[in-house]
C-alpha cells in the first residue's frame, strides 16, 4: 500500500467515524436559538440528544450482523443516505416532535458509518498495525469535540439554526462520494450468514453470560453516562444560566474536551505501569468523590463559572482514563463472539446515556445541579457495579495493553 492511498483510507475512515460525534457537539451551541423557534425549552431539547443517543443504541445491534452478511459497503451506502435524508428533516423541522424523530434517525444512519469504519480497520489492514491504525482514528476523533462547537457557535451566530443540518447533510453526502469511489469493499458478502433472530439472540445471551463483560460494560456505561450528561446539559449551563455568548460556549466546550482528550491519551502511559483493573478502580473513585463534591456545591451554591468549569473537567478526567479500561476489560474473555460483545458494549453506553440524557430533562432547575444529580448518582452507581461484579467473577482475563477502542 503506498503512503497516498494509506493516508486516504486514514482520512476517510476518520471521517466516518466522527461523523456521529459531530452531529452531536455541533449543535448543542444552538440549543436556545432552537428551543426558542420550535416554542419549547432548553431542558426539553435535551430530548433531542436522548433520542440520537438511543438511536445510536439500536444501530450498534443492527450493523453488526448486517456488515457481515451484505459486506462493508452496502449497509454503510444505507446508512449514509439515512442520515442524509434524517439531516434534511431536521433542516425542516417545526416541532420538538419532529426535531425527535428525525434526530433518532439520523443517529441510525451514522451508527452504520462508525461500526463500518471499525470493522474495515480489521479488513484492510495487517493485525499488527491496528493499534496504531486506531490511535490515528482516535486523533481525527478527538477533533471532534474541540472543532464541532466552536463551529456550530459562530454558525449560530451568523446565520439560523438550521445552517448546522444543512452543513452536516452536505459533509456527509461528499464522505459518501468517497466511500463510493475511494474506499475499496474490505469484506465480501457472506450468504451463509443467518440474520434470522435465534443465532442472533443466542451470541448476544452467550456474552451476557460472562461475568466479566457485565460487570466491566456496565459499571464503564454508568462511569460514561457523565460525559453524556455533561454534552445533554452544557449549552444549559453555560448560556442560560452563566449567560456566556454562543461563541465563548464553543472555546468552553473545546476547552473541556482536553479533560477527556489528555486524560484518555495519560491512560496509555499509565497502563505501563498499572493494571486495567486498579486503573478502573482508582478513577471510579476520583470520580464519585468530584461528582459528589459538584453536587453538594450546586445544592449549596458554592460553585461560580470558574468553579463548575474546574469540577467538569476534574468528571471527565475520570472519565477519560476509566472508559478504555473498563472497555478493555469487558472484551477481554472473547476471542470468538467479539463482534456481538462489541456491539453490546457499544449498546449499554449508549443506553445508559440516553437515560442519563432523559433525567437531565426531568430535574426543573436553571443551575448546574441536574448535570451534577446524574454526574454523581452515575459514578456511584459504576462504582458499587464494579464492588459487587467483582466478587462473581471466577476467572479474570486481562486487558491487552494495545487494545483499540474508540469512542464518542
Amino acid at each position: 500500500m503506498t503512503k497516498k492511498r494509506y493516508v486516504l483510507l486514514i482520512l476517510i475512515l476518520g471521517s466516518l467515524t466522527a461523523l456521529g460525534p459531530f452531529s452531536i457537539d455541533m449543535y448543542l451551541p444552538g440549543f436556545v436559538a432552537i428551543a426558542k423557534y420550535l416554542r419549547t425549552t432548553s431542558d426539553k431539547m435535551a430530548l433531542t440528544l436522548t433520542s440520537y443517543f438511543i438511536g445510536i443504541s439500536v444501530g450498534q445491534l443492527l450493523y453488526g450482523p448486517l456488515l457481515d452478511r451484505y459486506g462493508r459497503k452496502s449497509p454503510l451506502y444505507f446508512g449514509l443516505g439515512l442520515y442524509i435524508v434524517a439531516s434534511i428533516g431536521c433542516f425542516f423541522s417545526t416541532s420538538l416532535e419532529m426535531l425527535i424523530v428525525m434526530r433518532f434517525f439520523q443517529a441510525i444512519g451514522s451508527c452504520a458509518a462508525s461500526v463500518a469504519a471499525m470493522a474495515m480497520v480489521r479488513d484492510l489492514f495487517p493485525v499488527e498495525e491496528n493499534a496504531k491504525v486506531f490511535s490515528l482514528l482516535i486523533l481525527v476523533l478527538g477533533a471532534s469535540p474541540m472543532l464541532a462547537p466552536t463551529i456550530g457557535s459562530y454558525i449560530t451566530a451568523a446565520f439560523e439554526w438550521q445552517v448546522i443540518f444543512l452543513i452536516l447533510t452536505i459533509i456527509a453526502v461528499l464522505i459518501l462520494l468517497a466511500v463510493i469511489f475511494f474506499l475499496p469493499e474490505s469484506y465480501q458478502p457472506d450468504p451463509s450468514y443467518s440474520l434470522k433472530p435465534r443465532p442472533i439472540i443466542g451470541n448476544f445471551l452467550h456474552v451476557l453470560k460472562n461475568k466479566q463483560f457485565l460487570t466491566y460494560s456496565l459499571c464503564g456505561a454508568f462511569a460514561f453516562a457523565g460525559l453524556f450528561a455533561y454534552v445533554s446539559s452544557s449549552s444549559i449551563v453555560f448560556i442560560d444560566v452563566f449567560k456566556v455568548s454562543q461563541k465563548s460556549f464553543g472555546w468552553i466546550f473545546a476547552g473541556l474536551s482536553v479533560g477527556f482528550i489528555g486524560s484518555s491519551q495519560l491512560n496509555s502511559v499509565l497502563m505501563k505501569k498499572y493494571k486495567s483493573e486498579q486503573l478502573v478502580y482508582a478513577s471510579l473513585i476520583w470520580l464519585v468523590f468530584t461528582s459528589v463534591i459538584f453536587l453538594i456545591g450546586s445544592l449549596n451554591g458554592w460553585f461560580g463559572i470558574g468553579g463548575t468549569i474546574t469540577m467538569i473537567f476534574g468528571v471527565l478526567c475520570g472519565v477519560g482514563i476509566s472508559y478504555p479500561n473498563t472497555a478493555a476489560l469487558s472484551l477481554a474473555p472473547f476471542t470468538k463472539n467479539a463482534g456481538s460483545a462489541s456491539a453490546l458494549l457499544g449498546a449499554f453506553q449508549m443506553a445508559i446515556g440516553a437515560l442519563a440524557s432523559f433525567g437531565i430533562a426531568l430535574i426543573k432547575s436553571q443551575s448546574p445541579l441536574p448535570m451534577a444529580a446524574v454526574m454523581a448518582v452515575s459514578a456511584v452507581v459504576a462504582l458499587l457495579t464494579l464492588l459487587i461484579g467483582k466478587r462473581f467473577i471466577k476467572h479474570k482475563v486481562e486487558a491487552s495493553a494495545d487494545s483499540g477502542i474508540i469512542a464518542h
